[in-house]
Parts: C-alpha cells; sequence; structure tokens
C-alpha cells in the first residue's frame, strides 16, 4: 500500500487561481450560503438540537471540508441522513454523548482515508445506499407531519407505527393556515429556474407571505423559528468534549455508524459532482477533510456532518469550480 500523502485539492486550486474564477466562486458561495441557512436550521431542529448547532456545523464543518477535502466541490453541513441517528444518540447519551461521538467518527473518518479505505467503501452496492436513504427519508416525512400540518399533540411518541396513529387520533386539530403554508412551501420547492434553486424561492415567497399574514391579523397561530426557539447572536466558543476510556467504550458503536454513514454520504456526493463537472475526486483526502470536519464541529457546538448532494449541486450550477467558493 502506497504512503497516504496530504493534499487537499484547495492547494492545488490555488495554482493559476485568477480573477474570473475568484468571481464565479464568490456567487456561487453566495447562493449556497443562503440555501445552507435554513437547512442548517432546519436539520438542527429535527435532530432534537437547537437550531444554532445547525447553523454553527455548516459553517465550521463546511469550512474544514472545503479546506482539507479531496473534491473541488463538495459542500460540508448537517444533513438529512444523520436526523435519526443524531436523534437516537441523544436519547441515549445526551448531547454529551453526541459530542464524544461525532470527535470518535472523526478520528476513523481519517484513519479510513490514511490507510486508503476511501476506494473500498465505494464498492458498496449502490441499491443498499438508495434502501437506507429512502427508509430516513421515509421517517424525516414522518417527524414532520405533526408541525406541517400544525396538530396539537402534547406528546409524539418515538416509535414509527405509534406516531402515525397519534397523527390520525389528533388530524381533527388540524390548523389550515399551516397546512397550506407547508404545502405551498413543498410546491414551490422543485427548482424553478437553472440558477435559483427552488427551495430558495419557497422561503423567501413564504416567509414574506406569512408575515403579511400576520400583520392583518390572519395568520397569528403559524409558528416561525423565533416563536420556538431562542437563536443566540454570537459566535460559539470552543469547549472540547471530555474523553475517558469509559465514554469511549459506550460510545464506539455510535461512531462507527456515524463514520461509516458520512463516508458513504459524502463519497457518493463527490462521485456525482465528478460526473457533472468532468472531474475526479481524491477519495482518501476526502475522507481525512470529513474527518477534520467532524473533529471540529462538535468542538464548537455543532453535530455530525457529511458531503451534502443538494448543495453541492446548488455550489456546481451556480458556478462554483474550485474549494474556494465552499470557503
Amino acid at each position: 500500500m502506497s504512503k497516504f500523502e496530504f493534499k487537499p485539492k484547495l492547494f492545488l486550486d490555488l495554482r493559476g487561481y485568477n480573477k474570473e474564477k475568484l468571481t464565479a466562486d464568490i456567487m456561487a458561495g453566495l447562493i449556497v450560503g443562503i440555501v445552507a441557512l435554513p437547512l442548517a436550521i432546519a436539520f438542527g431542529i429535527a435532530s432534537g438540537v437547537t437550531p444554532e448547532k445547525g447553523i454553527i456545523t455548516a459553517i465550521i464543518a463546511g469550512l474544514a471540508v472545503s479546506l482539507f477535502g479531496g473534491s473541488r466541490v463538495q459542500i460540508g453541513g448537517p444533513t438529512g441522513a444523520f436526523i435519526v441517528i443524531i436523534y437516537g444518540i441523544i436519547q441515549q447519551y445526551g448531547e454529551a454523548g453526541l459530542l464524544v461521538a461525532t470527535v470518535m467518527a472523526g478520528v476513523f473518518l481519517i484513519l479510513l482515508g490514511v490507510f486508503h479505505l476511501g476506494t473500498i467503501i465505494k464498492y458498496i452496492p449502490y441499491p443498499i445506499v438508495v434502501g437506507f436513504t429512502s427508509g430516513i427519508a421515509v421517517t424525516i416525512f414522518t417527524t414532520q407531519i405533526k408541525d406541517l400540518f400544525g396538530l396539537t399533540i402534547d406528546n409524539v411518541p418515538a416509535d414509527f407505527i405509534e406516531k402515525w396513529i397519534v397523527y390520525i387520533r389528533h388530524f381533527g386539530s388540524l390548523d389550515v393556515w399551516s397546512t397550506v403554508v407547508g404545502i405551498v412551501s413543498v410546491a414551490l420547492s422543485p427548482k424553478l429556474t437553472h440558477k435559483i434553486p427552488g427551495s430558495l424561492i419557497a422561503i423567501i415567497v413564504m416567509t414574506v407571505g406569512v408575515y403579511l399574514l400576520k400583520q392583518y391579523g390572519i395568520a397569528t397561530q403559524v409558528e416561525t423559528i423565533g416563536d420556538r426557539f431562542m437563536i443566540k447572536a454570537e459566535l460559539p466558543g470552543m469547549n472540547v468534549p471530555e474523553l475517558n476510556w469509559e465514554s469511549i467504550k459506550q460510545l464506539m458503536a455510535p461512531a462507527i455508524t456515524i463514520a461509516i454513514l458520512g463516508a458513504i454520504e459524502s463519497l457518493l456526493s463527490a462521485t456525482v459532482a465528478d460526473g457533472v463537472i468532468g472531474d475526479h475526486h481524491d477519495s482518501n483526502q476526502e475522507l481525512v477533510g470529513q474527518g477534520i470536519a467532524n473533529i471540529l464541529s462538535p468542538i464548537f457546538g455543532g453535530i455530525p456532518a457529511t458531503g451534502a448532494i443538494a448543495r453541492t449541486m446548488t455550489n456546481i450550477n451556480n458556478g462554483g469550480r474550485t474549494p474556494v467558493a465552499g470557503i
């Protein structure tokens, strides 16, 4: 086995970097940043943590992935695939346990890259990944039903079947305006133009719409992020999770789960991006970059992160061609 060489794509792309590339990267980065902000908040809330933890993850992990990764266009941050896993870890081990597991996962990802295991992970059968991702999509959809329809439910069960039983029993408490806002947002989310993501259009249109409806006293019951959460307007401080042998043994399985899922999703995203821009990413360097991202993210209060295919494609579609766009 050949020796691993630390060669982030950024270092290679800075050679011959010019004003035209910088302009394109700035525009792409601006659009991706706008799209990533509400997504980071949503993934944070759905994972069972506060909105700012999602934002912190998008900033810290996204920066690390672009600085140290092996793909020119990969955008890192919190993703839907991790929601179920993060929520489960928090329920069992608390947020402190999640931070330790994420740091451990980061170390595992770096080791996977250093020992050239990135190429092996790419041979996992694609139907397995599709099935797994589809299962996660169904689970995420299920967790959002209460808020989508504005149902009045005090405690939603954790079990999948029990959730739906409770939803059906309480469907009479449906709030019409919450339902309209949710369904119209979904309808606007598919890509309407080549340059501007549909999700961005949906966020802007529906935010303005709800604001006006509230101003005229029509839809006062529709909750906003600010109604439910307090987002601190300050930069996070560093907080190194306490590691001891007992917690390491206890959190070994969750850490491995985060690492393997992160590796698969990141390399899948990078491979798809390669096909679009006609490039070839360095899978082992990408795993090292993802590992560094998952070590830094929890130290600043974030959650697990990986390559995000939707944000990566948004980056590509808006002209991003070097890691500077992600930075």
